[in-house]
């Protein structure tokens, strides 16, 4: 009789099975994660939500452009990472839904049907020979549940036609790991996206917001750059907040521009508190806040860095601190204007703010001053070895702009103080003509009176050419004298050289004087004449500041002390750096009434608690892993056959530490052996 068995047919896979394949693979799983993790690390190196002119400075326009086309600025709410996150949730879901059932099913399984042959292979295996007159194969099985059943394991065991199975598991509880680490992640992740702005993205996509770019005040900002209070599911933004004023409102940085958050409750700022080291470095610093919310009672708190306030699912940080519009008493001091009719230095009196501006005309058109910063302590490194102490305190410090009629901008920082530098005093004036550069000083000495006003009177007196000539043929006219001897158009022209180098050296120091010579004088001649022109320029500069100081009425018959001839040539240096100064005036800062700022930074971050939750799921689970090794050990009886022995075949296996286990394999063969076979 001849059976003829039909080949088996191939089944194709439906569409179904291959995309749930795909999206479960792990090669897919893991390229998500790859990619997640570098733009993780990135998004944690580059700091985020920056000013773009920050960005631009910092890797130029070629790179800027490129970096802000992959979103890397905003990278945790950029649409390829939300996208990636999607499909992580998406890849990892699947994953769990086609192992899980598996899993669970292999937790309930003894596999008491193994066979002999199977056990024999592996790992750790022995057999033994027992004589059946002796024992019988349930005795055994008994005697090794009892041994077994101590250590903890779950025990279970089968007759079967030829041989009695017994099954000892441990550390089923390790497949639960694996399940809790995958919804960990899948629990991580859809908080990722409740937190990632999505639902902002899609409407700005859909046109209902447009980020606003204009620098404008918030009462500005016009309906389709606000955002409702109940309008954004997650956010996070940012508002000073300067002393007595309260918002009810903050910034959200986006790419280069922002938006508008409203909030249901307003902040104000009571008072605001900082301490600092003895660096300058601030130690500690905190505010006092009132929440004024129309549907709760006002309360009064304090929140300092690292204690936030948690009020209706917003948190409340103390982020930085800064000026909140400290008003300013200022004297502007024109460089090249004449004495005033009262022989006196020009100077202007004027009231001003920080984070305001002010406009001024001065003999080179107008300016406009805007008042960006004002710090009242600015610590640094003691340098003088006579001062014995480790910091010294510059005094207050005002930062602004002055930008002129054309919109061109330097920005500088005057101290209000004199500050001491190799045993003499200066006013400090910084100025750098972009953000990029380093800060170039000016330094203008104080007279005895801890002022400017002989600096200025003496440079005043330099921008007279009347009083220059007068001086200058004076000063010829000695020196003719002297020599009993002169020509009068000679004379002339050495008192015109004089004031002609002197107005040279007042409006580009040094620098114009070696100009004018290269373009005037042969090479070979130039170091000659350069010599006589230093000559002239220092007695034309000697004679202005005598006559300063008989003015002042010192007495200078018998000579000049040498305060005043350290003076000068101080008041010579700082003059000969005016022409890189970019600014026909000095603003001084005379007086101030100190107004703090507190920067707070306000979130509402609903998929936080579900980050922690999945957090919680994923270290459970990776420790269930790693620490509940799952254990099984089978003995199999074989029943005798005629007169043979009986067959005792004791093997295990585990799926983690194997160096642990193989130990415990030997101890449970040995004790086992001379338990089972012990005739006694």
């Amino acid at each position: 009789m001849n059976i003829t068995q039909s080949p088996k047919t191939y089944k194709k896979p439906s569409n179904k099975s291959i995309l749930l394949e795909f999206l479960g693979s792990m090669n897919l799983a893991i390229s998500i994660l790859v990619v997640l993790a570098i733009a993780s690390i990135i998004g944690t190196v580059l700091q985020q939500n920056q000013p773009y002119n920050d960005y631009i400075i910092k890797f130029g326009p070629f790179w800027h452009e490129f970096f802000s086309g992959i979103g890397l600025y905003d990278a945790y709410s950029a649409v390829w990472f939300l996208i990636l996150l999607g499909f992580l949730v998406l890849s990892t879901s699947v994953c769990i839904y086609r192992n899980t059932p598996v899993m669970l099913r292999e937790m309930r399984q003894f596999r008491l049907h193994a066979k002999a042959k199977s056990l024999k292979s592996m790992k750790h295996a022995a057999v033994w020979q027992a004589e059946p007159e002796q024992v019988t194969a349930a005795h055994l099985i008994q005697k090794a549940k009892l041994y077994l059943g101590q250590f903890g394991f779950q025990l279970r065991d089968e007759v079967f036609d030829n041989h009695h199975t017994l099954v000892a598991k441990k550390g089923s509880f390790n497949r639960i790991g694996y399940i809790l680490t995958h919804v960990g992640i899948v629990v991580i992740c859809i908080g990722g996206l409740i937190d990632g702005n999505l639902g902002l993205k899609i409407k700005e996509w859909a046109g209902e917001i447009k980020i606003e770019t204009r620098d404008i005040t918030a009462k500005e900002v016009p309906a389709i750059s606000r955002l409702k209070a109940d309008e954004s599911l997650s956010f996070r933004g940012s508002i000073t907040l300067p002393e007595g004023s309260s918002s009810n409102f903050v910034f959200l940085n986006v790419r280069d521009g922002y938006l508008v958050q409203e909030l249901p409750f307003s902040i104000e700022l009571k008072e605001f508190r900082v301490e600092h080291y003895e660096s300058g470095q601030p130690k500690s610093f905190e505010s006092d806040l009132i929440i004024h919310d129309n549907e709760r009672e006002k309360f009064e708190t304090t929140i300092s860095v690292n204690h936030p306030l948690i009020y209706r699912g917003y948190a409340i940080y103390q982020a930085s601190f800064g000026d909140g519009g400290t008003q300013l008493e200022l004297a502007v001091r024109p460089f090249f204007t004449k004495l005033s009719d009262s022989n006196q230095p020009p100077r202007i009196e004027l009231q001003g703010e920080v984070n305001k501006k002010l406009t001024i005309n001065t003999l080179q058109g107008k300016y406009i001053l805007e008042f960006e910063d004002f710090k009242q302590f600015n610590i640094f490194p003691n340098e003088d070895k006579n001062i014995n102490k480790q910091f010294i305190n510059y005094g207050a410090m005002l930062t602004f702009k002055a930008r002129d009629e054309s919109g061109q901008a330097r920005e500088f920082i005057n101290y209000m103080s004199p500050v001491k530098l190799e045993g003499r005093y200066f006013y400090l004036t910084g100025m750098r003509a972009t953000v990029g550069e380093d800060f170039k000083y000016l330094h203008i000495p104080v007279d005895s009176n801890a002022s400017v006003e002989r600096f200025f009177k003496f440079h005043a007196m330099l921008n007279d050419d009347a009083r220059l000539l007068q001086m200058a043929q004076a000063t010829v006219n000695s020196a003719v004298r002297a020599m009993d001897r002169g020509n009068e158009q000679m004379q002339q022209q050495v008192a015109q050289a004089m004031v002609r180098l002197t107005g040279l050296f007042r409006s580009g120091g040094y620098v114009a004087i070696d100009k004018d010579i290269k373009e005037k004088v042969p090479q070979e001649k130039q170091e000659e004449i350069a010599k006589a022109y230093m000559g002239v320029l220092q007695t034309a500069l000697e004679n202005m500041y005598l006559l300063v100081l008989r003015e002042e009425g010192i007495d200078i018959s018998k000579g000049i002390s040498e305060a005043d001839n350290v003076f000068f040539e101080d008041a010579v240096s700082a003059l000969a750096g005016l022409g890189f100064y970019g600014a026909p005036f000095y603003l001084q800062l005379v007086d101030f009434k100190h107004r703090e700022a507190s920067g707070l930074q306000i979130a509402r971050s609903p998929g936080k608690n579900t980050v922690y939750l999945g957090c919680l799921l994923l270290i459970i689970g990776i420790f269930m892993m790693f620490y509940i090794a799952q254990q099984r050990f089978w003995l199999m009886v074989v029943q005798a056959e005629g007169d043979g022995k009986m067959e005792l075949i004791f093997a295990g296996s585990t799926n983690r530490n194997e160096f642990g286990f193989n130990k415990r394999y030997r101890k449970f063969s040995e004790q086992l052996k001379a338990l089972l076979l012990d005739n006694k």
